[in-house]
């Protein structure tokens, strides 16, 4: 039997950093978890309309039943909500969620829990199975992103060079210039494609006529872009503005600009009641750093488990 909200809520939050638990109160946070697992996790598990649209988009051909979610058993004490997504909504990067679990998993459960993905979405042939632990690592399974969190009530600002700063966006004038900037990254590592992207033109002007788009500017000028949102998915539960966007221009990069960015950004969005989250790729070193010497914590993010491909 698939779990009601407030279950998949209660799962959930016992899985969490400790120290977000401090952030917010427990009865808060289960509220937006069960919000979030019944408009997502249970929607794609019962309405077959919607499994029928993803499976045309995604892989057509195939059965709607094979893009429904379901709950799972993996073992004597775990039950996993597995999903079948795309990365980027790519329909040639196929992998299997299972964030929502009963507990979180442990090396001894990895075969069981790949076997159970296969099992349900051969058909599609996943790369690997994505999971949620508020743990570094989990032996047998690889990095993936980290989020990246802090009240916005503790990072303040402080030594900041006085020709840094953020101004309010009135619309995305220097798009061109941020994928520009994109690109010299990307060229300079090119790891980099796999890890950060720029943000599409719609949704930094959304941000923008939300108030929540920056320019940052050194001296006047401009040198990157700093955007939130505050609508978001993957915030734990958390009453948050999200990271949407935060990129250099190349000529600013490497100059210790970057660890100001999160603490400008958390105090130039309206409520300093919330919570600053963002994921950043395990890979990107300079990004972790610059986040944690903010003031943000890592606190916790997601593993991949890879299937065999064969």
């Amino acid at each position: 039997m698939i779990p009601t909200a407030g279950e998949l809520a209660r799962y959930t939050l016992e899985r969490q950093h400790p120290l977000t638990r401090t952030w917010v109160d427990d009865a808060t946070r289960l509220k937006v978890l069960a919000e979030e697992h019944a408009g997502v996790d249970l929607l794609l598990a019962e309405d077959l309309d919607i499994a029928t649209s993803r499976a045309a988009c995604f892989a057509p051909g195939q059965p709607a039943e094979s893009m429904l979610n379901y709950w799972l058993p993996v073992g004597d004490d775990l039950h996993a909500m597995v999903s079948m997504r795309f990365e980027g909504l790519d329909p040639t990067k196929p992998f299997v969620d299972a964030t929502p679990m009963t507990r979180t998993p442990r090396t001894e459960d990895l075969p069981a829990l790949a076997a159970v993905a296969r099992e349900t979405y051969g058909i599609h042939n996943p790369r690997y199975v994505r999971l949620w632990s508020a743990e570094p690592t989990i032996e047998g399974t690889q990095p993936d992103r980290r989020f990246f969190a802090a009240p916005i009530s503790q990072l303040k600002p402080h030594d900041v060079p006085p020709e840094l700063a953020l101004v309010p966006a009135s619309g995305v004038d220097h798009y061109d210039d941020a994928q520009r900037a994109y690109d010299a990254v990307d060229a300079a590592h090119p790891h980099h494609t796999e890890e950060a992207s720029l943000q599409d033109r719609e949704d930094l002007a959304e941000s923008a006529a939300e108030g929540l788009l920056f320019d940052i500017t050194v001296d006047g000028n401009w040198a990157g872009y700093a955007a939130g949102v505050d609508k978001p998915e993957d915030a734990l539960g958390l009453p948050a503005y999200v990271v949407r966007e935060m990129i250099l221009a190349p000529n600013y990069r490497g100059q210790g600009y970057g660890r100001h960015l999160s603490s400008l950004l958390a105090q130039a969005l309206p409520d300093h009641t919330r919570i600053l989250i963002g994921t950043i790729h395990s890979a990107n070193q300079g990004a972790r750093t610059a986040a944690l010497t903010a003031g943000r914590h890592d606190i916790g993010g997601w593993l991949q488990l890879p299937l065999d491909q064969s």
